[in-house]
């Protein structure tokens, strides 16, 4: 069994590859062809630290992810969120990998994110409002601008020297709130560890696109009930998000149809109009991924 750490999952690991590859592994999530529970997490300590346990079997490979979430990191050199993953062969279950999980997490929450933009944004989608100026922020504006010819890039922060620094970093510019970042904004995306709405419905303009990855707790929300209301609703998995997704639990809002439906075709896309991708985040995207690096690693 071999071990890959974080500076060798980035060296094997691209945005051109993974896109495809986390529409596919929802594709197949959709249609039964993924086993996979909800993630398991445990709180040791409400709002400061949690461990999430995420397996999943596909038809090639099974894995496992372990997850560490410590919202009191932020702001520190330590990540909020850390992982490993382990692969095993399906056939004899064998472990034939272990590897860092952190920077997979960061790159297939934005590569799904992109892949669902492709699908549901306006194909002319311009200017990108980033709410959260982490490493998602980051990441949601490589993996979009590969999808949408983004020309204007706004970021927002609830502390304005991270999106000041985030505004310098990336060629974007920082914004006084969150509502003059998101009006007239093409493609918002919400990545906060928010417990209440930062976003509101009422600042989207006719058609925008909505990515909302953060607040992944039942009780913590990134957008207000008319954001998650007015538009159509997308999710990633029906069961995690009635499990973990605040966003959804408290609003009720109706669910349209999973992402992998809708790259699958057994849903067509939704109307024209507002739409909200609300992603936790599931096992059979970092198998997926993990399997890229793996087979990249040995093929290299």
């Amino acid at each position: 069994m071999i071990y890959l750490d974080e500076e060798r999952v980035r060296a094997l690991l691209r945005w051109d590859d993974l896109i495809p590859a986390m529409q596919a592994a929802l594709a197949d999530f959709s249609a039964g062809r993924v086993i996979q529970p909800v993630r398991n997490v445990l709180t040791i300590e409400e709002g400061q630290r949690y461990i999430g346990i995420m397996p999943a079997v596909a038809e090639d490979v099974m894995g496992l992810k372990a997850v560490t979430f410590f919202p009191r990191n932020a702001g520190t050199d330590v990540p909020t969120h850390l992982a490993v993953i382990l692969l095993f062969r399906s056939d004899t279950g064998e472990p034939i990998v272990v590897m860092d999980g952190r920077l997979i997490t960061e790159m297939r929450t934005a590569a799904v994110s992109a892949a669902v933009t492709k699908h549901l944004a306006p194909p002319d989608s311009r200017i990108l409002a980033l709410l959260g100026s982490g490493v998602q922020a980051a990441a949601h504006l490589e993996a979009v601008s590969r999808i949408c010819p983004i020309r204007e890039v706004r970021v927002w922060s609830r502390t304005p020297e991270h999106a000041r620094r985030f505004a310098a970093k990336h060629d974007a510019r920082a914004m006084a709130d969150a509502e003059s970042a998101v009006r007239g904004a093409d493609v918002i995306v919400t990545a906060t560890n928010s417990q209440d709405p930062i976003l509101m419905g009422s600042w989207l303009k006719p058609g925008a696109h909505v990515n909302a990855v953060g607040a992944n707790r039942p009780t913590w929300r990134e957008l207000d009930d008319e954001a998650m209301t007015t538009g159509t609703l997308v999710v990633d998995s029906r069961d995690a998000v009635l499990k973990e997704s605040g966003d959804v639990i408290l609003s009720k809002a109706p669910i349209y149809a999973e992402a992998g439906e809708i790259f699958a075709g057994t849903k067509p896309k939704p109307p024209p109009g507002v739409t909200v991708f609300k992603s936790v985040g599931i096992a059979a995207e970092d198998i997926a991924a993990a399997m890229l690096v793996y087979d990249a690693s040995m093929n290299g």
